[in-house]
């Protein structure tokens, strides 16, 4: 069975602004997603830009189709990204009804069409529905409440549910963070589920966002194969592929 922390309430959005930028909040300080207002196309935060990192891992002539999913709306980020920027068809599974209608009113969430479908709904619920077993080639998984201490959905069977949604090449991005010391423990429920040779970690950010990114039966390519996807990353989309390249390493997390 899927282990959830216990949720009394789901707190509500609210919206700060500075220097030209929009930030979600669900109540705290605390920031939950990002965008500049401006350029609401742009991946504003760091850790944001990092978990779009699985491209690394798909060929450049697959980038231009696919399935993405979110589990955790946040700002919306790369659900626009994905939607608008590499015109994917794009699912977003989000619990918290106030973060959706906040993605609408100030977010430049667009209403839902041909590529775009935003869920009301459980992510605990939704990756265990046979429907979508192997559906996914990108699904991004951040899921923390108000508290931002750990991620709600953390345990060996949502990740081995996580997996399971992947076609076959598939990559997840998960972004691990947290007040407590609950990366390792995190990182080893990764790997047990995809397996070693699976499973990479880029460098935290200054904030301390960790992103794992784990395939269902990725072949990696040889460096200078993955160098030459990181130029065309960064030529076509505008993101620091070829730092990514600089700051990812095998995620060593083992089973406890």
């Amino acid at each position: 069975m899927m282990a959830k922390k216990a949720q009394t309430h789901l707190a509500g959005a609210t919206i700060s602004e500075f220097d030209g930028v929009r930030y979600l909040h669900l109540g705290t300080d605390w920031v939950q997603g990002a965008m500049r207002i401006r350029s609401p196309r742009k991946l504003e935060l760091e850790y944001i830009q990092r978990m779009m990192a699985w491209m690394l891992w798909r060929p450049s002539d697959a980038l231009g189709q696919g399935h993405a999913v979110q589990l955790g709306l946040g700002a919306g980020a790369i659900t626009r990204f994905t939607h608008q920027v590499l015109r994917w068809r794009t699912t977003a599974v989000e619990i918290n009804p106030s973060v959706i209608d906040a993605n609408r009113l100030w977010f430049q969430l667009p209403a839902d069409d041909a590529l775009l479908q935003v869920l009301h709904t459980d992510a605990a619920h939704w990756v265990l529905d046979d429907a979508h077993l192997q559906t996914v080639d990108a699904l991004s998984v951040d899921l923390y409440d108000h508290d931002a201490a750990a991620p709600v959905l953390d345990d060996d069977a949502f990740y081995r549910a996580c997996r399971g949604l992947l076609a076959p090449g598939g990559l997840m991005a998960v972004n691990l963070f947290g007040r407590d010391s609950s990366f390792e423990r995190s990182a080893a429920r990764v790997v047990a589920a995809f397996g070693a040779d699976q499973v990479w970690q880029l460098a935290p950010t200054a904030e301390g966002n960790t992103v794992l990114v784990a395939g269902r039966d990725v072949v990696v390519p040889d460096r200078e194969t993955l160098a030459a996807r990181a130029e065309v990353i960064e030529v076509r989309y505008g993101l620091k592929a070829r730092k990514w390249l600089r700051l990812v390493r095998p995620c060593k997390g083992t089973v406890e």
